[in-house]
Protein backbone atom coordinates (compact mmCIF):
# COMPACT_ATOMS: atom_id res chain seq x y z
CA UNK A 1 0.00 0.00 0.00
CA UNK A 2 1.53 3.09 -1.07
CA UNK A 3 2.10 6.77 1.04
CA UNK A 4 -0.93 9.24 0.52
CA UNK A 5 -0.23 11.70 -1.60
CA UNK A 6 -1.63 15.02 -3.12
CA UNK A 7 -1.85 14.84 -7.04
CA UNK A 8 -3.63 17.52 -9.07
CA UNK A 9 -6.99 17.35 -11.65
CA UNK A 10 -5.65 16.29 -14.56
CA UNK A 11 -7.84 16.88 -17.93
CA UNK A 12 -8.93 14.18 -19.77
CA UNK A 13 -10.48 13.58 -23.31
CA UNK A 14 -13.79 12.00 -23.37
CA UNK A 15 -15.56 10.06 -25.75
CA UNK A 16 -17.61 12.86 -27.15
CA UNK A 17 -14.42 14.93 -28.00
CA UNK A 18 -14.90 17.31 -25.06
CA UNK A 19 -13.20 17.25 -21.71
CA UNK A 20 -13.95 15.86 -18.41
CA UNK A 21 -12.15 16.01 -15.37
CA UNK A 22 -10.99 13.14 -13.43
CA UNK A 23 -11.40 13.10 -9.62
CA UNK A 24 -9.03 14.73 -7.73
CA UNK A 25 -6.95 12.52 -5.27
CA UNK A 26 -6.16 14.28 -1.89
CA UNK A 27 -4.30 13.11 0.99
CA UNK A 28 -7.63 11.14 2.05
CA UNK A 29 -7.01 9.41 -0.91
CA UNK A 30 -4.53 6.31 -1.70
CA UNK A 31 -2.61 4.94 -4.56
CA UNK A 32 -3.24 1.42 -4.98
CA UNK A 33 -1.26 -0.98 -7.94
CA UNK A 34 -0.07 2.62 -9.18
CA UNK A 35 -4.04 4.08 -9.16
CA UNK A 36 -5.23 6.36 -7.11
CA UNK A 37 -8.08 5.09 -5.38
CA UNK A 38 -10.14 6.24 -1.80
CA UNK A 39 -8.62 5.33 1.27
CA UNK A 40 -12.01 3.68 2.23
CA UNK A 41 -13.10 1.86 -1.01
CA UNK A 42 -12.89 -1.94 -0.30
CA UNK A 43 -14.85 -4.91 -2.22
CA UNK A 44 -17.69 -6.57 -0.35
CA UNK A 45 -20.00 -9.22 -1.28
CA UNK A 46 -22.78 -8.03 -3.14
CA UNK A 47 -24.96 -9.74 -0.53
CA UNK A 48 -23.98 -7.41 1.71
CA UNK A 49 -24.23 -4.24 -0.40
CA UNK A 50 -27.78 -5.61 -0.90
CA UNK A 51 -28.27 -5.71 2.86
CA UNK A 52 -26.92 -2.15 3.06
CA UNK A 53 -28.87 -0.30 0.42
CA UNK A 54 -31.97 -1.80 2.11
CA UNK A 55 -31.39 -0.72 5.35
CA UNK A 56 -31.09 2.80 3.89
CA UNK A 57 -34.25 2.56 2.08
CA UNK A 58 -35.54 1.66 5.46
CA UNK A 59 -34.29 5.08 6.59
CA UNK A 60 -36.12 6.84 3.96
CA UNK A 61 -38.84 5.10 4.37
CA UNK A 62 -39.11 5.91 8.26
CA UNK A 63 -38.29 9.28 8.25
CA UNK A 64 -41.12 10.15 5.38
CA UNK A 65 -43.40 8.07 7.30
CA UNK A 66 -42.42 10.01 10.68
CA UNK A 67 -42.68 13.34 8.93
CA UNK A 68 -46.41 11.84 7.28
CA UNK A 69 -47.68 11.12 10.98
CA UNK A 70 -46.82 14.47 12.19
CA UNK A 71 -48.21 15.99 9.50
CA UNK A 72 -51.49 13.92 9.51
CA UNK A 73 -53.12 16.08 12.50
CA UNK A 74 -52.81 19.52 10.03
CA UNK A 75 -54.26 17.77 7.18
CA UNK A 76 -57.67 19.35 7.32
CA UNK A 77 -56.26 22.59 7.32
CA UNK A 78 -53.97 22.06 4.89
CA UNK A 79 -56.91 20.14 2.67
CA UNK A 80 -58.99 23.33 2.40
CA UNK A 81 -55.95 26.00 2.68
CA UNK A 82 -55.07 24.08 -1.06
CA UNK A 83 -58.07 23.53 -2.09
CA UNK A 84 -59.76 26.96 -1.84
CA UNK A 85 -56.96 28.85 -3.29
CA UNK A 86 -56.16 26.70 -6.23
CA UNK A 87 -59.65 26.07 -7.70
CA UNK A 88 -60.44 29.46 -8.64
CA UNK A 89 -64.31 29.15 -8.11
CA UNK A 90 -65.54 28.60 -4.93
CA UNK A 91 -69.12 28.34 -5.33
CA UNK A 92 -68.58 26.02 -8.50
CA UNK A 93 -65.82 23.69 -7.19
CA UNK A 94 -67.31 23.12 -3.45
CA UNK A 95 -66.07 19.41 -2.86
CA UNK A 96 -68.04 16.18 -2.74
CA UNK A 97 -67.75 13.41 -0.90
CA UNK A 98 -68.52 10.33 -2.65
CA UNK A 99 -67.26 7.50 -0.27
CA UNK A 100 -66.72 6.89 3.64
CA UNK A 101 -63.11 6.47 3.33
CA UNK A 102 -62.65 9.57 0.88
CA UNK A 103 -62.21 11.86 3.19
CA UNK A 104 -59.62 10.07 5.46
CA UNK A 105 -57.75 9.12 2.60
CA UNK A 106 -57.50 12.61 1.40
CA UNK A 107 -55.95 13.28 4.86
CA UNK A 108 -53.78 10.42 4.33
CA UNK A 109 -52.44 11.57 0.89
CA UNK A 110 -51.97 15.22 1.98
CA UNK A 111 -49.92 13.44 5.30
CA UNK A 112 -47.63 11.70 2.59
CA UNK A 113 -47.22 14.84 0.67
CA UNK A 114 -45.30 16.43 3.46
CA UNK A 115 -42.97 13.10 4.21
CA UNK A 116 -42.15 12.88 0.54
CA UNK A 117 -40.56 16.57 0.55
CA UNK A 118 -38.26 15.93 3.63
CA UNK A 119 -38.13 12.26 2.63
CA UNK A 120 -36.21 13.67 -1.17
CA UNK A 121 -32.65 14.97 1.13
CA UNK A 122 -32.81 12.13 3.23
CA UNK A 123 -32.31 9.56 -0.28
CA UNK A 124 -29.54 11.75 -1.56
CA UNK A 125 -27.92 11.49 1.75
CA UNK A 126 -28.42 7.75 2.34
CA UNK A 127 -27.40 7.28 -1.50
CA UNK A 128 -23.94 9.34 -0.41
CA UNK A 129 -23.68 7.44 2.64
CA UNK A 130 -23.95 3.70 0.60
CA UNK A 131 -21.57 5.48 -2.39
CA UNK A 132 -19.04 7.11 0.04
CA UNK A 133 -16.12 4.21 0.39
CA UNK A 134 -15.94 4.27 -3.82
CA UNK A 135 -16.25 8.45 -3.84
CA UNK A 136 -12.93 10.81 -3.88
CA UNK A 137 -12.84 13.42 -0.93
CA UNK A 138 -14.08 16.14 -3.41
CA UNK A 139 -16.96 13.72 -4.76
CA UNK A 140 -18.34 13.54 -1.10
CA UNK A 141 -18.54 17.70 -1.20
CA UNK A 142 -20.35 17.55 -4.13
CA UNK A 143 -22.77 15.02 -2.46
CA UNK A 144 -23.51 16.58 0.70
CA UNK A 145 -24.00 20.65 -0.66
CA UNK A 146 -26.53 18.28 -2.71
CA UNK A 147 -28.31 17.32 0.43
CA UNK A 148 -30.23 20.98 0.82
CA UNK A 149 -30.16 21.56 -2.25
CA UNK A 150 -32.32 18.36 -3.03
CA UNK A 151 -35.10 20.04 -0.22
CA UNK A 152 -34.92 23.23 -1.64
CA UNK A 153 -35.71 22.19 -5.19
CA UNK A 154 -38.41 20.03 -3.52
CA UNK A 155 -40.07 22.78 -2.16
CA UNK A 156 -39.90 25.32 -5.31
CA UNK A 157 -41.18 22.88 -7.40
CA UNK A 158 -44.61 22.18 -4.87
CA UNK A 159 -44.67 25.79 -5.27
CA UNK A 160 -44.43 25.96 -9.02
CA UNK A 161 -47.27 23.62 -8.78
CA UNK A 162 -49.20 25.69 -6.60
CA UNK A 163 -48.88 29.23 -8.04
CA UNK A 164 -48.49 28.11 -11.64
CA UNK A 165 -49.47 24.79 -13.07
CA UNK A 166 -52.39 24.15 -11.11
CA UNK A 167 -54.63 27.18 -11.10
CA UNK A 168 -53.68 26.81 -15.07
CA UNK A 169 -54.65 23.37 -15.21
CA UNK A 170 -58.47 23.84 -12.98
CA UNK A 171 -58.88 27.05 -15.09
CA UNK A 172 -58.98 25.09 -18.04
CA UNK A 173 -61.12 21.92 -16.86
CA UNK A 174 -63.71 25.03 -15.24
CA UNK A 175 -63.76 26.35 -19.18
CA UNK A 176 -64.67 23.35 -21.20
CA UNK A 177 -66.95 21.81 -18.61
CA UNK A 178 -69.35 24.24 -17.78
CA UNK A 179 -70.80 24.25 -20.58
CA UNK A 180 -70.98 20.34 -20.73
CA UNK A 181 -73.15 20.21 -17.95
CA UNK A 182 -72.98 20.86 -13.50
CA UNK A 183 -69.87 20.80 -12.43
CA UNK A 184 -69.00 18.32 -9.48
CA UNK A 185 -65.89 18.31 -7.87
CA UNK A 186 -65.17 14.77 -5.94
CA UNK A 187 -62.82 15.37 -3.21
CA UNK A 188 -60.85 12.29 -3.67
CA UNK A 189 -60.09 12.55 -7.26
CA UNK A 190 -59.45 16.03 -7.48
CA UNK A 191 -57.13 16.15 -4.40
CA UNK A 192 -55.39 12.85 -6.44
CA UNK A 193 -54.55 14.97 -9.28
CA UNK A 194 -53.45 18.06 -7.15
CA UNK A 195 -50.92 15.98 -4.59
CA UNK A 196 -49.81 13.89 -7.66
CA UNK A 197 -48.85 16.98 -10.07
CA UNK A 198 -47.20 18.63 -6.23
CA UNK A 199 -44.97 15.52 -5.78
CA UNK A 200 -44.15 15.12 -9.59
CA UNK A 201 -42.59 18.96 -9.83
CA UNK A 202 -40.97 18.02 -6.68
CA UNK A 203 -39.17 15.28 -8.08
CA UNK A 204 -38.97 16.94 -11.38
CA UNK A 205 -36.95 20.16 -9.97
CA UNK A 206 -34.25 17.67 -8.99
CA UNK A 207 -33.63 17.59 -12.97
CA UNK A 208 -30.28 20.34 -12.26
CA UNK A 209 -29.32 18.66 -9.16
CA UNK A 210 -28.32 15.69 -10.69
CA UNK A 211 -27.19 17.08 -14.18
CA UNK A 212 -24.74 18.88 -12.09
CA UNK A 213 -24.02 16.11 -10.19
CA UNK A 214 -22.94 13.99 -12.81
CA UNK A 215 -21.10 16.56 -14.59
CA UNK A 216 -19.38 17.27 -11.31
CA UNK A 217 -18.31 13.95 -10.62
CA UNK A 218 -17.07 13.04 -14.21
CA UNK A 219 -19.76 10.76 -15.30
CA UNK A 220 -20.76 13.04 -18.15
CA UNK A 221 -19.33 16.38 -20.15
CA UNK A 222 -22.05 19.89 -20.86
CA UNK A 223 -21.07 18.75 -24.50
CA UNK A 224 -22.31 15.12 -24.25
CA UNK A 225 -24.99 16.45 -22.81
CA UNK A 226 -26.04 19.59 -25.92
CA UNK A 227 -25.47 17.12 -28.54
CA UNK A 228 -28.03 14.86 -27.66
CA UNK A 229 -30.61 17.51 -26.24
CA UNK A 230 -33.35 15.79 -28.58
CA UNK A 231 -33.18 12.37 -27.17
CA UNK A 232 -33.76 13.80 -23.64
CA UNK A 233 -36.39 16.12 -24.95
CA UNK A 234 -38.31 12.85 -26.57
CA UNK A 235 -37.35 11.48 -22.99
CA UNK A 236 -39.10 13.85 -21.08
CA UNK A 237 -42.19 13.62 -23.47
CA UNK A 238 -42.87 10.43 -22.82
CA UNK A 239 -42.48 10.27 -19.41
CA UNK A 240 -44.42 13.23 -18.35
CA UNK A 241 -47.78 11.37 -20.47
CA UNK A 242 -47.44 8.21 -19.30
CA UNK A 243 -46.90 9.31 -15.75
CA UNK A 244 -49.45 12.35 -15.84
CA UNK A 245 -52.95 11.98 -14.10
CA UNK A 246 -54.41 13.99 -16.47
CA UNK A 247 -56.19 12.58 -19.57
CA UNK A 248 -56.78 16.05 -21.40
CA UNK A 249 -53.34 16.16 -21.97
CA UNK A 250 -53.07 19.79 -20.93
CA UNK A 251 -50.64 18.80 -17.61
CA UNK A 252 -48.21 16.67 -19.32
CA UNK A 253 -47.68 19.78 -22.04
CA UNK A 254 -46.67 21.79 -19.12
CA UNK A 255 -44.83 19.01 -16.96
CA UNK A 256 -42.79 18.22 -20.51
CA UNK A 257 -42.25 21.96 -20.86
CA UNK A 258 -41.06 22.46 -17.58
CA UNK A 259 -38.59 19.74 -17.82
CA UNK A 260 -37.25 20.96 -20.94
CA UNK A 261 -36.77 24.34 -19.05
CA UNK A 262 -34.92 22.95 -16.12
CA UNK A 263 -32.75 20.90 -18.48
CA UNK A 264 -31.87 23.67 -20.85
CA UNK A 265 -31.42 26.56 -17.96
CA UNK A 266 -28.99 23.70 -16.15
CA UNK A 267 -26.94 23.38 -19.66
CA UNK A 268 -26.63 27.39 -19.84
CA UNK A 269 -25.87 28.06 -16.37
CA UNK A 270 -22.93 25.67 -16.90
CA UNK A 271 -21.83 27.77 -19.96
CA UNK A 272 -21.79 30.66 -18.82
CA UNK A 273 -19.81 29.35 -16.01
CA UNK A 274 -17.26 27.44 -17.92
CA UNK A 275 -18.05 23.93 -16.90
Amino acid sequence: MGEPRESTTEPAVATDGGTTTQPTATADDEDVGGISAPVEDQEMPLADHIEEMIKRLAVVIVVAGSVSIVVFPLADQLINFLWYSILPDAEITQPRVYGPLEFVLARIKVASLGGLIVALPVMVYQTYRFMRPGLYSNERKYYLAAVPTSLVLAVVGVLFAYFVVLPAIFTYFLSYSQEAGEIAFALGGTFDLILILMAYLAIVFQIPLMIMLAIMMGLTTRRWLTERRLYFWGAFLGVAFISSPDPTGMAPIIIALTMVGLFEGTLLILKWVGR
